[in-house]
């Protein structure tokens, strides 16, 4: 289909020059300049570092080993045994003399020993299972289980993902703020330098100069609260990533010169991260195709059909306990014994004996209650449950698909818009400030046009990282958020 080759290229790998530098562990940096990630790079150091994705991956290691165990429902079980008894004491038992002696009185006697001083056994144990149902069932529910239990490590990773790029869009939202009221202080300053000089020349009064560091003084602690805000932005990203809260690091784009009408038009930082973050792929694609691949790749959705096969097996053994069992069953043993001083199994071979047996062991249940019964009928009810849980969630996925595409959309269109309106109020600010300077201007008229540039220019940076955000939550939506660090390549091939 074409959007799913479009979004094919999209969960490509993290563009190359990303992956040519080592994954940073979780320690602390030592180093007080702080390191610069583009997205790919933080991608990748939190794939590699985070411990939700560890811990369900520790689960499908689990999984493998349970496939592993279920084989031996299948293969041939072989025991050996050995054992050694020194008779200390050995028993007697009492037999008539006349066993002995003809001769003897009737009624007499004799202690006779039973076995010798040394006794030495060993064999060999096969079972070979022949017809088993239930082993070959529970072979078939070890796999489903393990299928469930990659899909919850892919499902894991593309949450992991998703939180990463949206911390990383909302450090670089909080850089735009700060950007843009230090522009806003240093126009401000600007201005009192020239106001306090044509004060001086009586051309601008003392209120004019007033006004303006009233107004200088009110950015300042609004600058203190954007850097605060940009801090605490940063540290969500570093715990995000798995690395050390005190690690120092520093974040590549600038929301305020991306173009998103214009790839081309970017800077290479810029160009890297609308890479990274998918932007390329039409959001206006056909809905009943998106939809489609939405219900084919969401990982939620693929779970509950895994749990819907899963308890489908399990519902298959808990038949096949109506079966009967056939198995193989083989022995060897050799016996020895000794008298006096012990010597490996005897000194002489008439000490020595040998037993062997083969048969076949058939097992049929007849009657055991109505547990049976009761387990089928309960793995039923939790099939239904799951089926039900499953359109439900189809629905949802539905619904939410919609909300995203729209949400994708309206951010896009808004920033076109945006980009015009900060080219406006540029002009508008250097129109109000030409007046002013010449005298023919008022001061209001060039706080308002300062205003309303800084509002523009946000209202821009706002737009692109509501689409940047829309996108990951759209990738997300559909399935298709790269989850693994080597699948994650360079999307240029767009």
């Amino acid at each position: 289909m074409r959007v799913k080759r479009a979004y094919n290229k999209v969960i490509g790998a993290l563009v190359a020059a990303g992956f040519l530098v080592p994954v940073i562990t979780a320690s602390a940096q030592t180093s007080t300049e702080p390191e610069v990630y583009s997205l790919a790079r933080a991608l990748q150091v939190a794939l590699a570092n985070s411990q939700s994705l560890k811990d369900t991956e520790m689960d499908l290691e689990r999984a493998n080993q349970q496939v592993r165990e279920a084989w031996s429902g299948v293969l041939p079980d072989i025991r050996g045994t050995a054992s050694y008894t020194r008779n200390v004491l050995q028993q007697q038992i009492f037999l008539p003399a006349a066993f002995f002696d003809p001769s003897a009185p009737a009624g007499e006697l004799v202690a006779v020993k039973v076995g010798q001083d040394n006794s030495w056994q060993a064999g060999l144990t096969a079972t070979q299972p022949l017809f088993e149902y239930t082993a070959v069932v529970g072979l078939g529910a070890a796999g489903r289980f393990k299928d469930l239990q990659h899909e919850r490590v892919r499902g894991t990773a593309q949450q992991v993902v998703t939180a990463v790029r949206i911390a990383y869009f909302n450090v670089l939202l909080a850089d735009e703020n700060v950007r843009l009221i230090e522009n806003s202080i240093e126009r401000i300053n600007r201005t009192l330098r020239e106001t306090r000089a044509l004060n001086r020349a009586g051309m601008a009064s003392d209120y004019d100069v007033l006004l303006l560091e009233v107004q200088l003084s009110n950015f300042e602690p609004a600058l203190r609260r954007a850097e605060f805000d940009r801090q605490s932005m940063l540290r969500n990203l570093i715990v995000e990533m798995g690395l050390h809260p005190e690690t120092l690091i520093e974040v590549e784009g600038n929301l305020d010169q991306v173009d998103l009408t214009d790839f081309g038009n970017n800077s290479p930082a810029n160009a890297a991260l609308l890479t990274v973050s998918g932007v390329g792929v039409p959001p206006d694609v056909d809905f009943d195709e998106v939809q489609g691949l939405a219900l084919e790749r969401r990982s939620d959705v693929r779970q509950v059909r895994s749990n819907i096969l899963l308890e489908e097996a399990n519902l298959e053994a808990q038949k096949a306990e109506y079966y009967p069992a056939l198995s193989f069953v083989g022995n060897f043993s050799i016996q020895a014994q000794q008298d006096g001083n012990p010597v490996f199994f005897g000194d002489n071979p008439n000490q020595r004996t040998s037993i062997g047996t083969a048969g076949l062991v058939v097992q049929l249940p007849i009657f055991t209650g109505f547990s049976r019964d009761a387990r089928v009928q309960q793995v039923k009810a939790n099939i239904r449950q799951n089926e039900y849980r499953l359109e439900r969630l189809q629905n949802q996925a539905i619904n939410e698909l919609r909300t995203m595409m729209d949400n994708v959309t309206e951010a896009q269109q808004r920033s076109e818009s945006q980009r015009q309106a900060v080219a406006q109020a540029q002009r508008g600010f250097e129109i109000a400030s030409a007046q002013y300077n010449a005298g023919i201007g008022s001061r209001l008229e060039t706080t308002e046009a300062e205003t309303a540039l800084r509002e523009s220019e946000f209202n821009y940076a706002q737009a692109v990282y509501d689409y940047l955000v829309a996108r990951a939550q759209l990738e997300l939506a559909v399935g298709l958020v790269p989850e693994e660090a080597g699948s994650l390549a360079s999307r240029t091939d767009r």
